[in-house]
């Protein structure tokens, strides 16, 4: 009572005890417990009835107390792995750095953790203070304290449906703040990935960041260079597909995190048709996460890179180079460049450099070759990848309309197209600049068929 007194005399906010919780029921958080999975549920009363804690815990409730239904549900305990995995049929115990327990209910896979104890100072690092393994276990106040942000670090119990708070989270959530737990220059050297995740959840979330909170990214950003390279393509994926990506490459280049990961980005958004061609593709990608349909990696990198492709594709024809081989160089030297920074894997390198392979024969509109081309297995990407080089004016918007017209039409249509161009020499004509601007692009005026849905696989 007297130490309240003398904060309010002097001015002093009142801390609360970071190791008590505010407690919030039902009526206070507004949760509504029918967008909790029913084996969340499930997973957290087994735990409970062995005499364990178990909560439903990090994103999962910063999105149950948005009313949004989550895609994931992570369980927090003070069991053990071990003692998890023996509660459940289909258990695994998964990771090196931190053990988790992956719980299987047919095709949904609930993350179990155990509480984390404050033993990153004597976990093994690297030369840049990194923590490399860290499976020290402890109580729930410190599990809190050990998550990165304060919408991330509160617990919900479906069994009594009350929110355990640690660190202001639901004032953080009503303020749409994003703020770091603990001293920033420590959080972020203990694990640099988190200055890419606050950038995403600032993007997808429509949060501020808290000035402490941004202050030492842009100088911190190179320890990004020291991740693992599949950590941060991982990374880059969520960022990228998270149905906010333009939101989250405007948010990277605040910020200057995106040096190193896509390094060229700002010399393409400097031009006026790789803008354009950069955000028509970022665009048609959130829309399909939006309306809930699956997006093609390989499509979305073959986007952001294709006008470093297109450069040096350029630079190599210049040289006397054979358009086909040109490509190939191009595409080998910009694949060669972002392995280095980004752990491309082969399944979407490959996808990659297909879409760009097919850019030439969409040029070639007699004889068999348009015929051979909807055969390809990735047709659709690389049509609608084509469509967007004309919507963004890189290309005359009539071979888009050829194409749109040849996929939609039947036999009679497709044979009077054919000729039609060879009447004319039909080729695509580049764009030497967007000197007049195009009403109409591949994917305005008319829909383009359901088979060509941005990046569709």
């Amino acid at each position: 009572m007297i130490k309240k007194f003398f904060r309010k005399i002097l001015g002093v906010k009142d801390q609360r005890d970071p190791t008590e919780p505010l407690i919030l029921g039902p009526e206070e958080h507004g949760i509504d417990p029918k967008l909790v999975s029913p084996n969340a549920v499930r997973v957290t009363q087994t735990l409970q009835e062995a005499g364990f804690k178990a909560f439903v815990v990090g994103g999962a409730v910063r999105d149950l107390l948005l009313g949004v239904k989550p895609k994931d549900f992570d369980i927090a305990t003070d069991a053990t792995p071990e003692e998890v995995k023996r509660l459940f049929r289909r258990a695994f115990i998964i990771g090196r750095r931190f053990q988790i327990v992956h719980v299987m209910f047919g095709q949904e896979l609930l993350e179990v953790t155990t509480f984390r104890g404050n033993g990153s100072n004597n976990a093994p690092k690297d030369e840049h203070g990194r923590v490399l393994r860290d499976n020290q276990f402890g109580p729930q106040h410190e599990d809190a304290a050990r998550r990165d942000f304060t919408i991330n670090a509160m617990y919900y119990d479906p069994a009594t449906q009350s929110v355990l708070d640690y660190h202001g989270g639901t004032a953080d959530i009503r303020d749409k703040l994003l703020r770091i737990i603990g001293q920033p220059e420590a959080r972020y050297r203990e694990d640099p990935v988190r200055m890419l995740r606050v950038v995403r959840f600032a993007a997808k979330l429509g949060f501020t960041i808290e000035p402490a909170t941004r202050a030492p990214i842009p100088v911190m950003a190179p320890l990004i260079d020291n991740v693992p390279t599949a950590r941060v393509f991982d990374e880059m994926l969520k960022l990228l597909m998270s149905g906010h990506a333009m939101a989250c490459l405007n948010q990277l280049r605040a910020a200057g995190l995106h040096h190193g990961l896509l390094p060229l980005l700002d010399v393409v958004l400097e031009q006026p048709i790789g803008m354009k061609f950069v955000t028509l593709a970022l665009e048609s990608t959130d829309d399909r996460v939006k309306a809930g349909k699956g997006v093609s990696p390989g499509f979305l990198f073959a986007s952001l890179l294709w006008h470093q492709v297109l450069e040096k594709w350029n630079a190599y024809r210049a040289a006397g180079e054979a358009p086909i081989p040109a490509l190939h160089l191009a595409a080998d030297d910009v694949l060669e460049a972002q392995t280095e920074n980004l752990a491309l894997q082969r399944r979407i390198a490959s996808d990659m450099r297909d879409i760009w392979a097919m850019q030439p024969r969409f040029e070639r509109r007699t004889g068999k070759g348009p015929y051979k081309l909807l055969e390809n297995q990735r047709f659709r990407a690389g049509y609608d990848f084509l469509l967007l080089r004309c919507e963004s004016g890189e290309l005359e918007t009539e071979l888009g309309d050829w194409w749109q017209a040849f996929v939609d039409g039947d036999t009679a249509e497709r044979e009077r197209l054919q000729s039609n161009t060879s009447q004319t020499g039909g080729g695509a004509k580049r764009k030497r600049a967007p000197r007049r601007s195009k009403k109409r692009g591949a994917g305005e005026g008319g829909e383009a068929p359901a088979a060509a849905a941005p990046g569709g696989e």
